[in-house]
Order: C-alpha cells, then sequence, then structure tokens
C-alpha cells in the first residue's frame, strides 16, 4: 500500500520483517541476556552465601548467610523525529518503479524502503551504544566499556588487565594472541567452564586473531569454512560490530543484559506525508523506543583494556 495521508499515520506493514533486518547488524544481542517489558526499570538479583553447607547434626543449628544485592538496569527512552524530503530518498530509489506524473505517489514498496532504511540508523545506533554508550550524549544509553563510563569499567568487582598495547598480529607488545590468553588466565574458575562463557571482541579485532593464527599455519588445520566456530583455548568469540576495539571482554551471556520495554518498538517506525497537510514534499518520521544495559555480577567479567 501506498503512503496514506489520510490516516495520518502509517507503522509499515513489513515492520516484522525489518526487525530482523535491523537486528542482524545490532549482532551483540546475540550474545546478551533479552530483559522485556520494563517500563521504568528492572533489578537485576545477585544473591552470594558464606558458611551455608555445614557438617550434619541432630539439632537444628542456624548456620551461614545470604547476601541478596541488584544491579539496576534503567532503559533509557529514545526517539526519532525528523522531516525527510522525498526527493532525496527518492533520488537513491530506481526510477523504474515510479509512476508517471508529478503529482503521483510513490510505488507501493517506497515506504517499506524508508522504514528499512530508519531501521538500519536505529540498529546501528543501538549497537554503537551497547558497547560505547554515554547516557550524558544525546541519542545514547550507557554501554558496557565506552569512554569511562561504562557499566564494566566503573564496576569496581570487575577484574581488570592491562593491555601491553595497540592489538597487532605480529609478535610484540599487543600481540593479539598474547592478550587474549592474558584475558583467559584472569578468568574465575567459577567461570571459566561455563557454556555461555564469551570473548568479546571487535571485527578489527577478530581480523588480526585470524591474521595471527594463520601465520602460525592453523587456519588451515582448521578448516575455517563456513562451519567453522570461533573460539580461543575452547572459549567462543563473540564478534561484535559495535565493540571498541583493543578491548577484549570475558563474561557469561547470562551476565550481560539488553533491556528494553518492547523489543519490535525499535522498528514501528510512523511515516507521515506532509503534501497533503502544508504542501510541502516532506515525509515525517517517528520512532519511539527504549534501550538499556547492565551486568550482573561483576566479579565474574574480566576486561582487558
Amino acid at each position: 500500500m501506498a503512503i496514506d495521508a489520510t490516516a495520518s499515520n502509517y507503522a509499515g506493514k513489513a515492520a516484522g520483517f525489518y526487525i530482523n533486518a535491523a537486528l542482524r547488524q545490532a549482532n551483540s544481542m546475540e550474545f546478551l541476556t533479552m530483559i522485556e517489558n520494563i517500563k521504568y526499570k528492572s533489578n537485576i538479583q545477585k544473591m552470594a552465601n558464606t558458611g551455608i553447607v555445614r557438617n550434619a547434626s541432630c539439632d537444628f543449628t542456624a548456620n551461614g548467610t545470604l547476601t541478596l544485592t541488584e544491579a539496576v538496569l534503567t532503559p533509557k527512552n529514545l526517539q526519532i523525529n525528523t522531516d525527510i524530503c522525498k526527493q532525496n530518498l527518492l533520488e537513491s530509489w530506481e526510477a523504474a518503479e515510479m509512476r508517471a506524473g508529478a503529482g503521483a505517489p510513490p510505488p507501493a514498496s517506497f515506504d517499506d524502503y524508508v522504514i528499512s532504511y530508519l531501521g538500519e540508523i536505529i540498529a546501528n545506533a543501538t549497537e554503537v551504544s551497547i558497547w560505547t554508550g554515554n547516557d550524558a550524549t544525546q541519542g545514547e544509553f550507557t554501554g558496557f566499556v565506552g569512554g569511562g563510563v561504562g557499566h564494566l569499567v566503573l564496576d569496581g568487582t570487575v577484574t581488570d588487565v592491562a593491555k601491553t598495547g595497540t592489538f597487532t598480529a605480529a609478535a610484540g607488545a599487543g600481540n593479539i594472541i598474547t592478550e587474549l590468553q592474558a584475558l583467559t588466565a584472569a578468568i574465575p574458575t567459577t567461570v571459566y567452564t561455563k557454556d555461555d562463557l564469551y570473548i568479546y571482541m571487535s571485527p578489527k579485532s577478530y581480523r588480526l586473531y585470524i591474521s595471527a593464527i594463520s601465520a602460525l599455519g592453523y587456519v588451515n588445520a582448521y578448516s575455517m569454512n563456513g562451519d567453522y566456530d570461533a573460539v580461543f583455548e575452547g572459549i567462543k568469540l563473540a564478534v561484535c560490530n559495535g565493540m571498541k576495539d583493543d578491548v577484549l571482554v570475558a563474561a557469561e551471556k547470562s551476565n550481560m543484559f539488553f533491556g528494553t520495554d518492547l523489543l519490535s518498538d525499535a522498528t514501528r517506525i510512523a511515516l507521515m506525508d506532509m503534501s497533503q497537510l502544508d504542501g510541502s514534499d516532506n515525509m515525517r518520521v517517528v520512532a519511539r523506543y527504549s534501550a538499556g544495559t547492565q551486568v550482573g555480577v561483576g566479579a565474574d567479567v574480566v576486561l582487558l583494556s
């Protein structure tokens, strides 16, 4: 269907498809625990115990303590409010699909194109904020490692490992394999064998890793084809598009959280054709959604930076 100006609000018949396309770019969500239906905030409960298990006796004797603490995940409300000149987008659209006549409406697929275009912008902004976002910056929410204000940077219980230099594929300071070994050596033994343990890295860091093992002759040995599972010493690698370069994180997926009200809100994009309302050739675009991140137990996470 074409853009319906009389209805003044069109949310896009293909919104369900575009959330998949958009979130394919925001690939970090594949390696995070999702929490939906957060209207304001969600408390992630963390429980620790000491002295609970004791030797058996005939009497009931209370032993040990349970300590309950909370990490608060508060998604930030975000929006897109903008006017887009239809001509600017039509110039990049296929001319063959345009109908004849100066006053003809755009083809049925044009509204889908606009939704996809804006969906990619939202996905990209979300992916970047997940790792390097700063809540004080317009359009961003606090990420895990960004700008000295990330959750992992501020959490005093996270194990910090200092890198030796900018990551490289060659031997010496910053060698990616040496840095990965330093990271894994610091992983707590209680976490090391967990099935959902990942090493989070940027595409650039992963490329350096592939180059390094290629130089050592390991690429062919592991038959790195489409079925290859990216691992380092048995630990799965999560290559995240928005991850900061020259930074590594080791954590369980179940300990790294992304929260929102409703995931599909990010692709409920309203389009309003303004031509019959104010005579302009503009299309008004509106989107409202929320997003935020949080770490559960900081002591189970290792940050190399």
